[in-house]
């Protein structure tokens, strides 16, 4: 059964990692079982290698030790921390076998590009291009930021383009709180 991307991707922000890596290892992911049959390998052990890759891609290394930590107590509530055994040093040479697999089904094509930075600058543009008030009383910026995080826990990632997710998410943010874009009554397209 595959593992839902919501889970490590809370353990990537306990682990304090960004926005754009939480989103690369999400993509890394997908992608990967996208290429290899589901039942073929462990979701936690492909998750947390995403997790461990996506840091060195994006630039915010963690710690393997952080990483299986984090993961354990995550996975396995309740569980004490592991000890520094036999079974830890097993884990974490199967995370480091496993980002060496990772990179080669996905051809060591790990580098993406995400609708992050589209939905800043679109969200910019609206707020100048909305009146004021409007702009004020909903908090569309944080509402389509949210969809945009949400977004990663299916692959729509893999299926559509950046900008458009990114158009995407603002077009749902805006509808959820009912705000009229100026001219859009006169536009071929909402």
């Amino acid at each position: 059964m595959k593992l839902s991307p919501a889970c490590f991707l809370l353990v990537g922000v306990k682990l304090g990692m960004r926005s754009i890596p939480i989103a690369t290892a999400c993509t890394i992911y997908h992608k990967f079982f996208c290429e290899i049959n589901l039942d073929a390998y462990d979701p936690y052990l492909v998750a947390m290698s995403s997790l461990y890759l996506a840091g060195k891609v994006e630039e915010q290394h963690l710690r393997t030790r952080d990483i299986i930590n984090v993961s354990n107590r995550y996975f396995h509530p309740g569980s004490d921390p592991l000890e520094l055994d036999s079974r830890f040093w097993e884990i974490r040479d199967s995370i480091v076998q496993c980002e060496l697999l990772v990179l080669r089904v996905l051809r060591f094509q790990v580098s993406f590009q995400h609708p992050h930075k589209y939905l800043l600058h679109y969200l910019v543009s609206l707020k100048n291009w909305l009146n004021r008030y409007s702009w004020q009383r909903t908090p569309v910026s944080i509402t389509a930021w949210a969809l945009l995080q949400d977004s990663y826990h299916g692959g729509l990632c893999l299926r559509f383009r950046a900008q458009h997710i990114a158009v995407a998410v603002i077009h749902l943010a805006l509808q959820a709180y009912g705000v009229e874009v100026p001219a859009e009554a006169e536009a071929e397209k909402p």
